[in-house]
C-alpha cells in the first residue's frame, strides 16, 4: 500500500499495519501439533454445535471461519452437509486435510482470509465462527458482519464461539491501537457482544460454553461464549 488513503480499503490497510500480519502469526501457531493448546488435543466438534444439531438445525450448506484442523467442518460434512472450509494458514488446512481423508469426507477447503473470499451471494443456509472474532481487529468488525449478512441466505442462521472475558482481557477498542497490539485476543462480556450482533440477529441461544467430559470427544472450554443466531429479515 503506498502514501495516499483515497478509499475505505486503504483505510482498513493501513490500520492492519498498525497489527500483527495474521497469516504468519497463524502459521506460526500451527507449526508444532503437540503444543499444550486445548483444541489441539481434541477431535471432536464443539459441544455446542453438536446440541445445535440435536436440537434440530439441519443447514444443507455451511460455511466455516478459521476451520483450523478442521474439528467442526468434518462433523458437519459427516452430517451430508456441504461444507466450505476457510483458514489463513496452509498448515491447518493440512492437518484438517489430513483428517478428513482419515474419516473419508470431502470438504470444500480454502486457504484465504475471509475479506478475500470469494462466494456467490446469500448462498449458506449456516455460518459458523469458532475462535475468528476474537482475533479479529475491531476496525475489521463491519465488513465482516457485512460479509456475513451478505452470504448467508434469508433466515439463515450464524454460530459463533469466542473467548469471554475470563479467555481474554477486554480490552476496549482504542486500546488496541494505542497499544498496537491485540494481546492474543479480545475477550467480550456479554454486553458488548450482544451489542455487536443484535441490530442484524435474533440472539436464539447465549451461554458459556460446557467443558465435556473427555470421554465425550468433545470440544468446550468454560472461558469461551457460544452463541446461536438467526439473520433477520
Amino acid at each position: 500500500m503506498g502514501g495516499s488513503i483515497l478509499n475505505y480499503e486503504d483505510i482498513l490497510e493501513m490500520l492492519d499495519d498498525e497489527l500483527r500480519e495474521p497469516k504468519q502469526f497463524w502459521e506460526d501457531f500451527y507449526e508444532d501439533r503437540t503444543k499444550n493448546i486445548p483444541f489441539f488435543k481434541v477431535k471432536g466438534p464443539d459441544e455446542n454445535l453438536v446440541e445445535y444439531f440435536r436440537k434440530g438445525l439441519s443447514p444443507t450448506r455451511v460455511l466455516e471461519l478459521g476451520a483450523g484442523p478442521g474439528r467442526n467442518s468434518i462433523y458437519m460434512a459427516k452430517q451430508g452437509i456441504s461444507v466450505s472450509a476457510l483458514d489463513l494458514s496452509n498448515k491447518a488446512l493440512e492437518w484438517a486435510k489430513e483428517r478428513a481423508d482419515e474419516e473419508g469426507v470431502n470438504l470444500d477447503f480454502h486457504c484465504v482470509s475471509l475479506f478475500d473470499f470469494e462466494f456467490e451471494p446469500n448462498s449458506y443456509d449456516f455460518i459458523y465462527d469458532c475462535g475468528m472474532f476474537h482475533h479479529l481487529a475491531p476496525h475489521r468488525r463491519l465488513t465482516y458482519l457485512e460479509i456475513i449478512k451478505k452470504a448467508l441466505r434469508k433466515g439463515g442462521y450464524f454460530g459463533i464461539v469466542c473467548f469471554n472475558t475470563d479467555g481474554a482481557l477486554d480490552t476496549p477498542d482504542w486500546d488496541v491501537y494505542k497499544d498496537k497490539s491485540l494481546k492474543g485476543g479480545i475477550g467480550y462480556s456479554e454486553e458488548r457482544l450482544k451489542e455487536i450482533f443484535n441490530k442484524d440477529f435474533d440472539i436464539l441461544n447465549f451461554r458459556k460454553m460446557k467443558k465435556p467430559a473427555q470421554s465425550d470427544d468433545l470440544f468446550g472450554e468454560e472461558f469461551l461464549w457460544t452463541s446461536l443466531m438467526q439473520i433477520k429479515s
